[in-house]
């Protein structure tokens, strides 16, 4: 892989030794802050498995509900065990 130097100032590198995560680079640091933006079309592709089912959908209207009923309450989640 081809590498090029830049020259930054001491606060431009103290912001970015800031960011550093253990064992990553100055240049994986660089394109996890500065990546290009998400698309609608990369939203789209993903939604299928971030779409929650009908009953999950019921049960947190359900749960939205009660709590607009009742603010001072909160209801129990069944966590399916």
């Amino acid at each position: 892989m081809a590498v090029k130097t830049i020259t930054v100032d001491m606060d431009a590198y103290r912001l970015l030794a800031a960011e550093k995560r253990d064992g990553e680079s100055f240049s994986m640091v660089i394109k996890r802050r500065l990546r290009p933006e998400r698309t609608a079309r990369d939203l789209l592709r993903r939604l299928p498995k971030l779409a929650l089912a009908e009953d999950t959908l019921d049960e947190v209207s359900g749960l939205v509900k009660a709590r607009a009923e009742h603010p001072a309450e909160s209801p129990v989640l069944d966590m399916g065990d």
